[in-house]
């Protein structure tokens, strides 16, 4: 598999406290969660993750927030971390700290309806914040389209342009968002799996909110600094 582990960096800017203090969160909870009984952690999960046919029916509001800092397992929270780790913290430093934290939480529950609109009666608790950091990527692409992302391919490390990279990213999640809806296939009956809808919908918050930044000139006096 291909794996983002870096990119061109913003030279000075505010500092990216969220963007890094949201991995810490999402790392302790988990660890606090998997440290619970099998009958405990599902308990866990059915109460803070955020269940459609709750949510549509006026239930359990909450949990479109405490959803975002939980995940499934392991491999789940390390890929969303890194991910986030790799495209926050530009997006963070050029807007501002306080910007970042509302723009994140919006995009997160922006990406929450659009998983619950193609999922309306499902009883199977949605979780992780990969909807919130899809919103990261989208203003990415729009804020940083040239910026190196680096990549790795087993042992080795290899760069792209930020443009390429999300844009193939992007084209999966669509494609197979589609895919699952040509099939018709039933979340409730297949057991859950990926939320592409939460992907597609985040990104696509991301993207506008990008452009806003760019109008309200927020790249202004904006350097990368390469990463060699």
């Amino acid at each position: 598999m291909i794996f983002p582990i870096g990119d061109d960096q913003v030279k000075g800017g505010y500092r990216p406290i969220f963007s890094y203090s949201f991995i810490v969160l999402n790392v302790i909870l988990f660890i606090f969660q998997s440290q619970m009984p099998d009958a405990q952690q599902a308990s866990f999960v059915n109460h803070f993750g955020s269940i459609p046919a709750e949510i549509t029916s006026g239930q359990d509001l909450f949990t479109l927030i405490t959803s975002m800092f939980l995940h499934g397992d392991w491999m789940h929270l390390i890929g969303n971390m890194l991910f986030l780790w790799v495209f926050a913290d530009n997006i963070e430093a050029t807007i501002g700290n306080f910007r970042f934290l509302l723009f994140y939480i919006l995009g997160g529950l922006v990406a929450a309806v659009g998983h619950i609109w193609f999922n309306w009666n499902s009883s199977i608790p949605m979780v992780g914040a990969s909807g919130a950091i899809s919103a990261v990527m989208g203003a990415y692409l729009v804020m940083f389209p040239v910026s190196r992302v680096k990549l790795l391919f087993l042992i080795f490390p290899f760069r792209v342009s930020a443009w390429l990279f999300l844009g193939i990213w992007i084209w999966q999640q669509w494609t197979s968002g589609m895919s699952w809806l040509t099939q018709q296939m039933d979340i409730e009956t297949t057991g859950g799996g990926v939320a592409w809808w939460a992907h597609i919908g985040g990104f696509a918050f991301g993207l506008l909110a990008g452009f806003v930044f760019r109008t309200k000139g927020r790249l202004s006096g904006v350097e990368l600094e390469k990463d060699y």
